[in-house]
Order: structure tokens, then C-alpha cells, then sequence
């Protein structure tokens, strides 16, 4: 039995469909539908909710669009999906994993903690997981059963670097939550930003429990007096990597003049947060600080697949969707190209490895080329800002430009 605090917004429909069918005088049956199982692993009521309600959404359409196209083909697969909730919690995350039966495919856990907490399950799990928002490099392991269908923290942390390096900040304060996603964008960010020519200040992370935030305020306010000695006001930032906590932080850092004189830079982890432009200190904050952060960007060129796809994820989840949630979509479909290729679920896992890296390195979907690295991770990627701006008396995510 699964744990109380799992909850499934989705039932298993596996009843089999048997049809009979009238041709020429005589009765044929149609085959008997095999249903594919794929469970989805997403944060609906903790931190970084946004992202798992999107991913659920974009899920389930990608249930109905496959399905469609199954049906239309005359194939005998049909998908079907379930989602639970982790909280983003690492331990509900592998509960969840360790409890769950019958299925080949898994999609999520979006972040690198609940990630690193089913790796090891998931070596002796005769099925393959699927990552639409951890980052970390220390997950970026060769040969084992993760792949992850967005570009991991070198990637992001280089290109978030060079732009606030161009945008004439020279030192630059980073701090995280303590977990392997954001501490991973830390780092990241932190050596290319000192790479460029910037100076880098590394603060200890905060605690994954953290909500006072006093601690780590004082050790922001000590380095920005430090670096703004040297470079000035205008040329000093912060870099945060957080999820929804960086509201409470936020509300503590816009009582002090010094944090709220400088430029402010987040990670992914909360990027189109609603948490945020729902508290007016916070988001106020972030406005005078010009905060922004990134996101996986969707190409340009492919705006025709996902701007539809956003509305539609938009109608059942009412938030809009990031790159990261379209991603979940798009690793719907490899997994179908994957069972249409094999004739069904290989047997042997390595087997199935590799057709999923073949479909996948072969697939273009709404994210663009589904092209994944040696360590079965996203090849490359570009990301689009995003930043917050005042609209009456109401705050909204708002697009600002992207990597260069």
C-alpha cells in the first residue's frame, strides 16, 4: 500500500478492451490493447509546486495525444499515467519509487534531491527514470537507468555567468539552498562567473528546513560592503538558488537598504514561481533588485509545436509552462516511439536503454532536438529570463531576454 501522503490524480484504467467486429459474414476479434504504465514522480503541494502541476498537466496531454495517435494507427498500445505527489521531498520521492509496481517508465522526480535519493533504487528496478528538471552534475553518471531531458548545471551556470558578467557586475555573492540541484547552479555559476573575470563570493548553503534566513542575511549584507568597496553598488550581485523559500528570505532582505541596493539573480528552481508574485514584500523586492532568473528555453524556431502546448497545459494546471514542464511532453512521446519501435517493452533493460537513446537522439519535439550527452542528459540548451514586474496592484512573471 502506498504511503498516505502519496496522491494518486490519476487512475489506472487497465481494463482490456476486446471488440468483435463484422466482416464478409464472419467475426474476427481485435486484438487485446496492452496498456503502458508510466508513473509520474512531481511536487504538486510543496516547493516548487509550478513545475509539477505543469508536468501533470502536460502528462496527461500527452496521454490523450499518443493515445490518439495509437488509435488512429490501428496499434494495440494504449498509454496510461499516473502521478503522485513527493512535496519535493527526497523521502517521499523514494517511498514513492520503492512502492510502486508494474511500471517500465517513470518521469520526474523534477528535482536533483529526490533524484539522488531513488538513484540507487532505481540500479536494481527493471525500468528507466526520466528527469524533467534535475540539474546537478554529480548526477550526470554514465550508463546508468536516469536520463534527464534538460541540460544540467554547467550548461545553465555558464550561460547565467556570461550574461550577468555582460550586464557590468563584477563581484558576485552566490549562496543555495543545500541540495545537490541548487548547490550544483552555485558552483556552476560561481566558476564561470570567475572565469569571465568576475569575483566570486561563496557562502555556505542554508538549510533545506531554513526559514529564518537571519544567518545568511548577515553573511550577504558582510560581502556586499566587501565587494561594493571595490566595485561599487552598480557593480556587485547576488546569485540565490532556491526554490519557494527565497520568499521568506526576500521578506527579510527588503527591511536592510544594503541587500536591496545591489542587482538580484536566482536559479531555475523558481523561475515562474506563483508563491513569489503572490506575496507583495517578496515580489516587491524582487522588482527594486531587478531580480530575474532562467529557465530552459524553447526554441524559437518550434514555437509553432509548444505555444499551443503551453495553452493547453495552461487550461488544465492554470500556470504557464516552462521548458522544463513541455519537457515532460516531449519525453512522453520518446517513450511511445520506444514501445512502437520494439513491438512493446524490451524484456532486458539494456535493451531498452538503448532504443530509448536511439528514439530520443532521433526525436525533435516541442523542446526542440531531444539529442541527450554520453551521461544520457540533455546535450545543450540556451534559457530564457525571466523577471517580475507590477501590474496594478498585482505582480507577474514577465519574459526579459535570453542567453547569449
Amino acid at each position: 500500500m502506498l504511503p498516505s501522503f502519496l496522491q494518486k490524480s490519476r487512475l489506472f484504467f487497465g481494463t482490456l478492451l476486446l471488440s468483435i467486429i463484422f466482416l464478409q459474414g464472419c467475426i474476427k476479434d481485435h486484438e487485446i490493447t496492452s496498456y503502458i504504465m508510466v508513473d509520474g514522480l512531481y511536487s504538486l503541494t510543496g516547493n516548487w509546486s509550478s513545475l509539477g502541476m505543469t508536468s501533470q498537466a502536460a502528462m496527461i496531454i500527452a496521454e490523450e495525444d499518443i493515445n490518439a495517435y495509437l488509435e488512429k494507427k490501428g496499434s494495440t498500445y494504449r498509454f496510461s499515467v499516473n502521478t503522485f505527489d513527493t512535496r519535493l521531498i527526497p523521502g517521499n520521492a523514494a517511498a514513492a519509487f520503492d512502492s510502486l509496481t508494474g511500471a517500465r517508465f517513470f518521469i520526474g522526480p523534477q528535482s536533483s534531491a529526490e533524484l539522488a535519493a531513488i538513484l540507487p533504487r532505481s540500479a536494481t528496478k527493471n525500468a528507466i527514470v526520466i528527469s524533467q528538471g534535475s540539474t546537478a552534475g554529480s548526477l550526470a553518471i554514465a550508463g546508468d537507468r536516469v536520463f534527464r531531458f534538460c541540460p544540467a548545471d554547467k550548461i545553465e551556470g555558464a550561460a547565467v555567468a556570461k550574461t550577468i558578467y555582460s550586464q557590468g557586475i563584477k563581484g558576485l555573492v552566490t549562496i543555495a539552498r543545500d541540495d545537490a540541484g541548487n548547490k550544483g547552479l552555485q558552483n556552476a555559476t560561481g566558476e564561470f562567473f570567475t572565469g569571465a573575470g568576475g569575483e566570486t563570493r561563496s557562502l555556505n548553503p542554508y538549510s533545506v528546513t531554513e526559514s529564518d534566513f537571519s544567518e545568511s542575511i548577515a553573511a550577504i549584507k558582510t560581502e556586499i560592503n566587501a565587494l561594493t568597496s571595490k566595485y561599487g553598488k552598480a557593480g556587485v550581485g547576488v546569485y540565490l538558488a532556491s526554490f519557494d523559500e527565497c520568499v521568506a528570505l526576500f521578506k527579510k532582505a527588503a527591511a536592510d537598504p544594503v541587500l536591496s541596493s545591489v542587482r538580484w539573480y536566482g536559479g531555475d528552481g523558481v523561475t515562474q514561481s506563483a508563491a513569489l508574485i503572490a506575496d507583495p514584500a517578496a515580489a516587491a523586492f524582487a522588482v527594486t533588485t531587478q531580480f530575474f532568473t532562467p529557465t530552459f528555453g524553447l526554441p524559437d524556431a518550434y514555437k509553432s509545436t509548444w505555444e499551443p502546448l503551453i495553452a493547453r497545459i495552461k487550461s488544465k494546471s492554470g500556470i504557464d509552462a516552462d521548458a522544463f514542464g513541455v519537457a515532460v511532453y516531449d519525453a512522453m512521446w520518446v517513450i511511445a516511439r520506444t514501445v512502437e519501435a520494439e513491438g512493446g517493452i524490451p524484456a532486458d533493460i539494456e535493451t531498452l536503454k538503448s532504443s530509448f537513446v536511439s528514439q530520443a537522439n532521433a526525436y525533435t519535439g516541442a523542446t526542440g532536438p531531444t539529442t541527450l550527452d554520453t551521461f544520457g542528459d540533455r546535450a545543450s540548451g540556451s534559457f530564457d529570463y525571466w523577471g517580475i514586474v507590477k501590474s496594478g496592484n498585482d505582480y507577474q512573471w514577465s519574459f526579459v531576454g535570453k542567453s547569449n
